[in-house]
């Protein structure tokens, strides 16, 4: 690696600056990969289809922060993520305070759903 940096180690640069640019082109690979947000040819007419997949990327990033590490789900990609937590078959009843969700008596994921939604 060649680089006009000379303040701290070759090891150090190359470890906070370098590695972190490619974290953060992994993480844009696996945006679009993951959760279809490549296809915006037309700027206007896909702006709130890529809107609405940036939120989707935040929330799935958020949830598996909230995931204790030791947890299958904290290391998963987004597409199990998606589909096992955020693909739910469940009954929304909302009242002037809160919404509350009716997990089904056999879904795999509720406990840790209710643990991560719990402030």
């Amino acid at each position: 690696m060649i680089t006009s940096i000379h303040t701290g180690s070759a090891e150090q640069v190359y470890e906070t600056l370098y590695c972190a640019r490619g974290q953060v082109e992994n993480l844009i690979k696996l945006r679009k990969a993951q959760l279809a947000s490549d296809r915006t040819r037309c700027p206007l007419a896909n702006q709130m289809r890529l809107i609405l997949h940036t939120a989707a990327y935040w929330l799935i990033l958020t949830m598996r922060d909230a995931i204790w590490a030791t947890h299958v789900f904290a290391t998963a990609e987004f597409t199990t993520t998606r589909s096992r937590l955020l693909k739910l078959g469940t009954r929304v009843i909302e009242s002037a305070s809160r919404v509350r969700l009716a997990f089904p008596a056999a879904c795999p994921g509720a406990a840790l759903f209710r643990r991560i939604a719990r402030p």
